[in-house]
């Protein structure tokens, strides 16, 4: 049946879907929030093609649904290079990375991602004795080069420098060749309805060879990363089993992931 609403839009629009959806972006992002007739009044459209519109832009992970409208999407700000980073949330990062070290037992074999987040949690293992690490990380094998009492492995692969970090092909193929108790690993940005994202493209097909190496898999991320949406999608929430964050993380988004059977620690 032949939408009435929508065959007059057709017949006075002149801006093509991609071009009227990238106005209604950018409307979102000035308001924060818009209503479906608000759409159909400022575009000359019908309800279906508001709808339409917003569901493609929720496809594409640019604005999140709400019922009625839609609201911005938290994105999460360029990030600096590691060794800049180091100093931010330093207070967080050690009291996340100390809860997250009380969950490795001796013993065991862990994968350490990069970030400056798992590097403080290399340096909570410092004086631990009998585990192995596996990491692709400059930082967490410098942090534990005097620490003979612990097994350390890097991976091979292209230098990434901004991370100090090694990636690509040659490391997701080490990757496949190991198995760990736990992954420990950062993030760029997590929400609970668009998941784990970076902003970094080349990166993603390593941090999902990560994820898939790990019995138990740990994200550590302060609450400046949490309900935010990155450039590249790596996995769900559901691919994780433990968040380790602070006490300062959304209350709604902790509560979320918690529903959907994710561990949340709040340190």
């Amino acid at each position: 049946m032949i939408d009435l609403g929508d065959l007059l839009s057709t017949t006075t629009q002149t801006l093509s879907n991609f071009e009227r959806q990238e106005q209604i972006l950018r409307l979102v992002e000035k308001q924060q929030r818009v209503t479906v007739p608000q759409l159909c009044e400022q575009f000359t459209i019908s309800p279906a093609t508001a709808r339409r519109d917003l569901d493609a832009l929720v496809e594409q992970g640019r604005v999140q649904r709400v019922h009625g409208g839609a609201l911005a999407t938290r994105k999460a700000p360029p990030e600096s290079p590691a060794l800049q980073r180091a100093a931010e949330q330093a207070n967080e990062k050690k009291r996340i990375a100390a809860a997250a070290a009380q969950l490795i037992e001796d013993g065991t074999t862990v994968f350490l991602g990069s970030g400056t987040t798992v590097a403080e949690v290399a340096l909570q293992l410092q004086a631990r004795h009998n585990l192995t690490v596996i990491t692709n990380s400059l930082l967490v094998i410098n942090a534990l080069a005097d620490s003979t009492h612990i097994t350390v492995i890097g991976l091979g692969g292209v230098l990434r420098r901004s991370e100090m970090s090694l990636i690509g092909h040659i490391a997701e193929q080490a990757l496949a060749e190991v198995r760990t108790h736990k992954v420990i690993v950062g993030i760029r940005a997590i929400d609970d309805e668009h998941g784990l994202t970076n902003d970094y493209l080349q990166e993603t097909m390593t941090d999902r060879a990560i994820l898939r190496i790990g019995k138990e898999v740990i994200v550590v991320a302060d609450h400046t990363k949490c309900g935010r949406v990155s450039t590249a999608f790596v996995a769900p929430v559901t691919a994780i089993h433990t968040l380790v964050t602070d006490t300062h993380a959304p209350p709604e988004f902790v509560s979320t992931l918690r529903e959907k059977g994710v561990r949340v620690i709040t340190a």
